[in-house]
């Protein structure tokens, strides 16, 4: 008999046999790990739900949950916020059905909106489903010459012009580093910033899963920089950023290039290069790296709404905020930014 569990805070000895069960599921993603938990209690303060199926004391089944509240975009239940992959783990059909089962009343008993469940696969057909996000993944080739050949070719050579410029990569551990470049990098996009403090905890919780890399100009000038996850042999460049001078010495071509070569020296077999919006820049740049889009399912249970959430720069309405926070002071908007975006998520 399948029973459910909540994986209580600060718990050690139940964490790591869930983070066990998380590295041997097939279904299971970096953002299924036990750890995000405080991270997101403590860096935005969200109340977590993180449920587990036992049977016979053996975990079958996972799901991370947290409860958004927000007074912009209303209260929500999900699986998981600032991640591009989570829901259900589970070994067995009726694990991940009672836990399933267990979210939705948790969400009616806490007033939600909805329950978002972010799958990879579709799980719920008869829900409805956020249809705007893609991922992009591919294998690594064992030689790195053949994963240079492996670029389509006009892409190629934005890598071999950022090579040519002097370009140079570095593996560090300096979050402020990082920061500077993603928070002026999203400021001139016209989205809130992540807190500092966020990606302080990513870094301590996950240790050496959380990869900071650098990429400066011939003249020492920071141009880009790129927060990554590892997970078993799959590499995930999370959060980004770009000097305005990036561009045309082609720092961003270069920058995932040098991931890559670093990524195969580790071991790695899968680069994912994440979520993107279809239609969008980002998306565009993924294709022309030769990689191939998949739909991810972002799934569904409306209790106080009557259609999926559109709370992202592609909605319309957001059109005059974007232009707004484009024009304030980047110190000011780093300050408000944190307010408004734990609420994104």
């Amino acid at each position: 008999m399948i029973q459910i569990e909540l994986l209580a805070a600060g718990d050690q000895r139940a964490a790591a046999q869930w983070d066990e069960f998380v590295f041997s599921c097939p279904e299971a993603t970096f953002f299924h790990r036990a750890g995000w938990q405080r991270v997101l209690r403590e860096s935005f303060g969200h109340e977590t739900h993180f449920l587990l199926a036992r049977r016979a004391g053996a975990i079958e089944g996972v799901l991370p949950l947290a409860h958004v509240k927000s007074w912009l975009f209303g209260s929500s239940l999900t699986s998981l916020p600032f991640a591009v992959y989570g829901g259900v783990a589970a070994a067995s059909a009726d694990a991940a059905q009672a836990l399933e089962a267990h979210a939705d009343q948790l969400g009616r008993k806490l007033g939600v909106q909805h329950l978002e469940l972010r799958h990879t696969t579709q799980r719920h057909p008869d829900w409805p489903e956020q249809d705007l996000y893609v991922t992009f993944r591919k294998e690594l080739l064992e030689d790195e010459e053949a994963n240079m050949l492996a670029i389509p070719r006009k892409q190629r050579a934005m890598v071999r012009k950022g090579i040519k410029n002097g370009l140079t990569s570095t593996v560090h551990r300096d979050v402020g580093r990082f920061f500077a470049l993603y928070a002026d990098n999203v400021h001139r996009h016209g989205t809130p910033a992540l807190p500092r403090r966020y990606f302080q905890a990513l870094h301590d919780e996950f240790g050496d899963a959380v990869e900071l890399m650098a990429v400066d100009g011939s003249d020492g000038q920071p141009l880009s920089a790129v927060l990554s996850f590892y997970f078993r042999d799959e590499i995930l460049p999370y959060y980004a950023g770009d000097a305005v001078a990036a561009r045309d010495l082609a720092a961003n071509d270069f920058k995932y290039w040098e991931l890559m070569r670093h990524a195969l020296a580790r071991g790695c077999k899968v680069f994912d290069y994440g979520r993107s919006k279809q239609g969008t820049g980002s998306f565009a740049f993924k294709k022309n790296w030769g990689f191939e889009p998949t739909p991810l399912h972002y799934e569904y249970r409306l209790y106080k709404r009557e259609s999926v959430p559109q709370n992202n720069p592609s909605n319309a309405k957001y059109k005059i905020f974007i232009e707004a926070w484009r024009r304030m002071p980047i110190g000011l908007a780093n300050r408000l930014g944190p307010m408004l975006v734990r609420s994104l998520g």
